[in-house]
């Protein structure tokens, strides 16, 4: 008799087996994180062996030497990373979404890349600019110059370059329209990664400032970009339900953070009930308050991914028109949506999980030592990468009016002009 297993059952064995494969080393990460973040000690160490254990290689097919695990189990490790240490789990989200993008690209292209991944490999980001570029365009440059392909310009927020072997960058291409990406080895000459990230979350994340000088690239490690299509649409929904995963494990570490606090606390109050914190039913409601907004993140997130990979089995095999352009698939326009609305509320739950963690205990929960905050800093910053209200809007555009949302080609300095009238 022949046994069919349901999806859910798939995907279910594949996360128990990959569970196994790290947990262990998930703990190992958790027991420093705190100490880390009140230091301020970048997790080298920690990435190191998360690149050795093939960490980075989960969503490399099998085919090339990786794990080949679903999009939804790869939110569940995450998660799981996340609780340990959110920083750890958030830099590798450029090198997650650089492998992502692979599935898109020729396999000569693919099978190199694959490979350096399944191999310990990185790839860190370099997108963003901290100003001074108008709104779609970019002031760092791909030029060519005496037969060769030169790089030139100045990168913040580049989370997890400082970690990796490879950075990918946007560029413009001189003298012409759009962006491409440029993959560099973060050793190469003209680059420079500084650590000068001072937000008050999400500190060990490496989001700093990389300098690109005359930076040479090989012509087979540009990347086109195309501004809208399955490719584009995909990425900017998976780079999302990344930090939406990374906020799912900090709700998660808050609540464990207050259940254990509470079971080891003889302290109370002469105002309370007189019982020990782990017996008093007020208390007790309040940590159910905070796992249950944890649970309500961690299930959001998981199924927002489910579309996602619902959305790649819609993409596989899709042909490019004339014009090489290969159009968003219905599934993968819905899995957009969902992620959409995953992030407008998955960061609430998260920062209020964090939040009431303090109602749990008294003012000695405020110790710096005790590092509770951090909980509540690194969900803040997390939040804060792509503004809510605007996804709101594209939603509530979306079900009003059928509007499918609309990303930009990068990010930049407002040139509309709000009319006076």
């Amino acid at each position: 008799m022949t046994i069919t297993l349901k999806a859910s059952e798939i995907v279910a064995a594949d996360y128990a087996t990959q569970h196994a494969r790290f947990a262990e080393l998930f703990s190992r990460i958790a027991e420093g994180s705190r100490e880390r973040d009140l230091k301020r000690i970048l997790p080298f160490e920690q990435v190191a062996w998360l690149d050795e254990a093939g960490f980075g290689a989960l969503r490399v097919p099998q085919a090339y030497g990786g794990a080949g695990v679903s999009v939804e189990t790869f939110a569940r490790l995450l998660i799981d990373l996340a609780a340990a240490d959110s920083n750890v789990a958030h830099l590798y989200r450029s090198h997650f979404g650089f492998v992502e993008s692979l599935q898109w690209q020729d396999e000569p292209i693919r099978r190199s890349w694959y490979e350096l991944a399944a191999a310990g490999r990185t790839v860190g980001n370099a997108s963003t600019e901290r100003g001074g570029n108008t709104l779609g365009q970019l002031n760092t440059v791909l030029s060519y110059e005496n037969e060769a392909w030169v790089l030139n310009g100045e990168k913040f927020y580049t989370t997890g370059t400082i970690f990796s072997d490879y950075t990918r960058v946007s560029a413009a291409l001189q003298g012409k329209p759009g962006r491409v990406f440029a993959v560099v080895e973060t050793k190469s000459a003209g680059v420079k990664v500084i650590d000068d990230w001072d937000g008050f979350g999400q500190r060990l994340t490496g989001t700093g400032t990389t300098i690109f000088e005359n930076v040479h690239v090989d012509a087979v490690d540009i990347f086109g970009r195309e501004a809208s299509g399955a490719e584009a649409t995909h990425e900017a929904s998976f780079f999302q339900l990344v930090l939406l995963a990374v906020l799912a494990g900090i709700a998660r570490a808050a609540r464990d953070d207050a259940a254990q606090s509470v079971a080891k606390r003889a302290r109370t109050f002469n105002t309370g009930s007189g019982l020990p914190f782990r017996n008093d039913p007020l208390v007790q409601e309040t940590v159910g308050r905070i796992a249950t907004k944890a649970f309500t993140a961690e299930a959001t997130v998981l199924a927002a991914a489910r579309t996602l990979d619902i959305a790649i089995d819609a993409a596989v095999g899709q042909e490019p028109d004339e014009n090489g352009h290969r159009p968003t698939t219905f599934e993968g326009h819905l899995a957009e949506l969902a992620v959409e609305q995953a992030q407008v509320s998955v960061p609430e739950l998260a920062i209020g999980a964090a939040q009431q963690l303090f109602e749990t205990g008294g003012a000695s929960a405020t110790s710096t030592s005790k590092g509770l905050d951090r909980h509540w800093r690194n969900a803040q910053t997390v939040a804060t990468h792509n503004p809510i209200a605007f996804r709101a809007r594209s939603i509530g555009d979306y079900f009003i009016n059928g509007t499918l949302p609309e990303g930009l080609n990068a990010i930049g300095d407002a040139t509309t002009v709000p009319s006076t009238t």
